[in-house]
């Protein structure tokens, strides 16, 4: 039980963090609760199944600078984020609660501390305390990176004329990041280039922060 609590703790301070961000009109807990378990299951299944076809298709060598980058951008990268993705626009932008560009973040970070509820458990499960230390600071706010840049994107595309350019936009830069990330780690035989993911991670939660205000300054319902 304490490892399970360890394992979801970080993920809902996220949520928290990003709830109390959302300052001017806060989104039906029902929807946030929808959001969250469609990312905790769904978007797990349809990873799971992306990688299946995947593995059927290519085997990566796992020393090879060049494929690990094509595991790391596309077949994991690419896979999650696009799981997420289709959640997002498909559930969360559909619905008449979205009704400001901040809500795109809102909805993308609930869907991807879903997903990284259910990573973090059977990834803390198997490792244990440090796992769960570790991935506190590391994979959880990393996803939430994902979420948070890919939600900018999203919430513009609601109310733009350019909703295709600017929901695959969002798609790619979640997708840039999280490859950036694992591939820093998948290449771990190079020694200290590990230390780049810890850099991608710093960017991305840079960028993040400045997403948050952008879209919290032009609130709808700012007074």
């Amino acid at each position: 039980m304490n490892l399970l609590l360890f394992a979801v703790a970080p993920v809902f301070i996220v949520i928290l963090y990003i709830y109390y961000k959302d300052k001017y009109e806060k989104e039906p807990k029902r929807l946030l609760i929808y959001s969250f378990l469609l990312g905790a299951i769904v978007s797990i299944i349809i990873t799971t199944i992306l990688y299946y076809a995947i593995g059927i298709v290519i085997e990566l060598n796992q020393m090879s600078v060049i494929q690990q980058f094509i595991r790391a951008f596309f077949v994991v990268g690419l896979t999650e984020e696009y799981s997420k993705y289709i959640i997002v626009r498909y559930f969360a932008q559909t619905k008449k609660e979205f009704n400001e560009p901040f809500d795109g973040i809102v909805y993308a970070v609930l869907v991807s501390m879903g997903f990284a509820a259910t990573e973090n458990i059977f990834y803390v499960l198997e490792g244990g305390y440090q796992t769960a230390i570790l991935r506190a600071f590391t994979a959880v706010p990393a996803h939430a990176t994902f979420g948070i840049l890919m939600g900018y994107y999203m919430g513009k595309a609601k109310f733009s004329n350019n909703k295709i350019v600017l929901n695959l936009t969002g798609l790619l830069l979640a997708t840039i990041f999280h490859g950036a990330y694992d591939f820093f780690l998948f290449i771990d035989f190079i020694p200290g280039i590990w230390l780049g993911a810890f850099v991608s991670l710093i960017v991305g939660i840079v960028l993040s922060r400045k997403a948050i205000k952008r879209h919290q300054e032009r609130s709808n319902f700012k007074s």
